[in-house]
């Protein structure tokens, strides 16, 4: 499916906010209801939305400690990768993981409620990980807020 400017508006306006109504939607991107909601339907069948979620504030849950973590494994072998992630999806606190190129294998990104917190999931999990050579820790001292998504992908409304 090919996306078109309209198209491109209604994910800006989705990625903003995910609960706006499809009438204001709709009527921000100059079409009636019926046909916005066609639009919609037809970016989700075709995988341009994968999904809707809430943004979670991590520290205000508690979760306090944000670690960038990158793992190298000792092969790229397929069937050590796919391992790996299963194990990795069974763990909490891991937010994303991702396959890499560079000097590590994956990049993770866990939240933890502080500093003891991490040293456990450290020490009960990630050192357990299969195929795990080494592991280089970094801790977020604070995010910077971005653009929405669609507003870095497609640009913002002038």
């Amino acid at each position: 499916m090919q996306i078109d400017a309209i198209d491109s508006e209604i994910l800006k306006l989705l990625a903003r906010d995910a609960r706006a109504p499809v009438t204001q939607v709709a009527a921000q991107v100059g079409l009636s209801q019926s046909a916005c909601t066609r639009r919609i339907q037809a970016l989700e069948a075709s995988g341009h939305i994968l999904g809707y979620a809430a943004r979670l504030g991590h520290r205000r849950l508690g979760f306090r400690v944000t670690a960038l973590v990158d793992i190298t494994l000792g092969t790229q072998v397929e069937e050590d990768l796919a391992r790996f992630e299963r194990a990795v999806a069974q763990i909490d606190g891991i937010v994303e993981c991702a396959l890499v190129s560079g000097g590590q294998d994956y990049r993770l990104k866990i939240v933890c409620r502080d500093l003891d917190d991490y040293e456990r999931l450290h020490r009960e999990h990630l050192g357990r990980l299969p195929g795990v050579v080494t592991i280089n820790s970094s801790f977020v001292l604070r995010s910077v807020p971005t653009r929405a998504e669609a507003d870095a992908l497609f640009g913002q409304q002038p």
